[in-house]
């Protein structure tokens, strides 16, 4: 399944119980030798909410949080009669998150999702003192760019740039994921602001590389944007698989993301 573009393997661990998911995801997601993908969901029962959702990215790291797995993931459980609730919630590493289902001829349509508050990420210099990075200077790997360090859950770190089709994301991606102030890697966006409210953007996952899309990052990029005074409460964010919209309530500080999800195949795979 896809959501706008960001690819993923999804397994129903309550049919289908995974011992070595973090392996698979690297076997599996490999393009040439694998099944191809940005990694591996797995859609399991929950004690406190309706579904539970882990992600391992292709690299078989695991990932805290994906707003396209989650539309996803309604739209598997829906069409696949494991529930008849147009309002799920979903148990992640990130906490629970809210998918409002919007239908159409009784099939999911698009998905809104509670993403939840968006916060500035606090680092701690030499003399221990907390600080919060806003379009402050950043250097990797010779490269220099004003960065917003957002959190949705995890880590975002989001340049914004006057041209953003003439950047070397791969290049500059790599090198800005294993920044020093981000001991665990961080997720990388590079946005273009094309008109208030239009926002492109381009995005290296930490442990995928270059995804056609990436859900928390695009509403970490709406809030770095808001915060940044570029654009307001209401975002179309433009990606290289697709187009989502988010919109930050200020009333309740949450960030909201609707798009569609797609099924793309099912299949069989001998583990």
């Amino acid at each position: 399944m896809h959501g706008a573009g960001n690819d993923y393997i999804y397994v129903n661990t309550k049919k289908y119980p995974l011992d070595n998911p973090s392996a698979l995801a690297a076997r599996w997601s490999s393009p040439h030798t694998g099944i191809g993908a940005d990694g591996l969901v797995l859609i399991g029962p929950s004690t406190i909410a309706d579904f539970s959702m882990r992600i391992f990215n292709a690299d078989g790291s695991e990932a805290m949080m994906c707003g396209n797995a989650t539309r996803c993931i309604a739209k598997y459980v829906y069409e696949k009669g494991l529930t008849a609730k147009e309002e799920i919630a979903l148990e992640t590493r990130s906490g629970i998150k809210i998918l409002k289902l919007h239908l159409l001829n009784d099939m999911v349509d698009k998905v809104t999702v509670d993403m939840g508050t968006p916060e500035l990420i606090e680092f701690n210099n030499n003399e221990q003192s907390t600080f919060q990075l806003v379009s402050d200077d950043m250097e990797a790997g010779g490269y220099q760019l004003k960065g917003t360090a957002v959190s949705m859950g995890n880590p975002h770190l989001v340049f914004f740039v006057p041209a953003i089709e003439e950047l070397d994301i791969t290049t500059i991606g790599a090198a800005f994921e294993h920044h020093p102030l981000f001991p665990d890697g961080v997720n990388v966006e590079f946005a273009e602001v094309l008109s208030t409210g239009n926002i492109r953007m381009r995005v290296w996952e930490r442990g995928s590389g270059i995804t056609m899309a990436c859900g928390t990052g695009a509403c970490a990029t709406a809030a770095a944007a808001c915060i940044n005074q570029l654009t307001k409460s209401n975002t179309t964010i433009h990606m290289d698989g697709g187009e989502l919209e988010i919109y930050w309530d200020k009333q309740s500080n949450h960030i909201f993301m609707t798009g569609g999800a797609t099924t793309v195949f099912e299949g069989a795979i001998r583990i």
